[in-house]
């Protein structure tokens, strides 16, 4: 039994309009290139970590299609929302319509045979940045993805979002052999400089931490890595050439 991670499906079979494909030609069938390493690698026996932007949708009902085409392939499935999972808008909504092999992390934790996993989506923070490690290309679809424009509303979203992940860090069962942290947005600087994210997770002593959210990162610009006993791990879809990665 193995613990795998891709982030960023940006999955579009209920909005199809929204297909990924105008992001350039690596993204082009990328669903196919996805479902192919999957099956590959990953057995039913086998937890999968999703760490946010699973779907274009933007209601639970467009969202479905996607959910489904993630339920049919192998494995136990385990996700948080992303800034762009718009479609994910309260948990009870969603639990409705979501298929037996998926479970999500909201304000609480999961447990798998002596793994746990937590998480949160967290957002931007001043505290670091990942401009020079991208390579951002004139996108319109990309220009509209800002979200937040004033640094006093971003503060207030990621200070509530870590009020999030600590939440689900502190739901976490006792005397769990592992736990695994996902977030959506890096926890963590390039360069491994501290963070208030990263705090928390060495505080309830986190094994490991999986994240995506950045897109067009240079080729092995960011190889993250180990700090103060937690592994850091960037599992963007796109950063990983949408082949899932084993963490144990």
């Amino acid at each position: 039994m193995s613990v795998w991670a891709i982030a960023d499906l940006h999955l579009s079979f209920g909005v199809p309009d929204k297909a990924m494909d105008v992001f350039g030609e690596k993204w082009q069938h990328h669903p196919d290139k996805i479902s192919h390493h999957w099956k590959n690698l990953i057995t039913s026996e086998d937890l999968v970590l999703l760490p946010g932007d699973i779907s274009w949708a933007m209601h639970p009902e467009e969202a479905l299609p996607d959910l489904q085409w993630i339920d049919a392939l192998p494995g136990t499935k385990v996700m948080i929302r992303g800034n762009h999972d718009y479609w994910w808008s309260s948990l009870s909504k969603v639990e409705k319509i979501l298929p037996k092999s998926i479970h999500l992390i909201q304000n609480n934790a999961f447990h798998w045979n002596d793994i746990a996993i937590c998480g949160a989506r967290l957002w931007d923070t001043p505290e670091f940045s990942f401009a020079p490690y991208i390579d951002y290309a004139d996108n319109p679809r990309a220009k509209k993805l800002s979200e937040v424009d004033s640094p006093a509303e971003a503060e207030k979203i990621f200070l509530r979002e870590l009020a999030r992940l600590e939440m689900s860090l502190k739901a976490l069962p006792k005397n769990i052999t592992t736990c695994i942290a996902m977030t959506h947005y890096p926890p963590i600087g390039a360069d491994l400089q501290a963070s208030r994210a990263s705090a928390l997770l060495e505080k309830y002593h986190v094994a490991a931490c999986v994240f995506g959210h950045l897109h067009n990162v240079k080729p092995q610009a960011l190889p993250f890595g180990i700090k103060n006993n937690v592994h850091y791990t960037l599992v963007a879809a796109d950063y990983i050439d949408f082949i899932p990665v084993k963490l144990l």
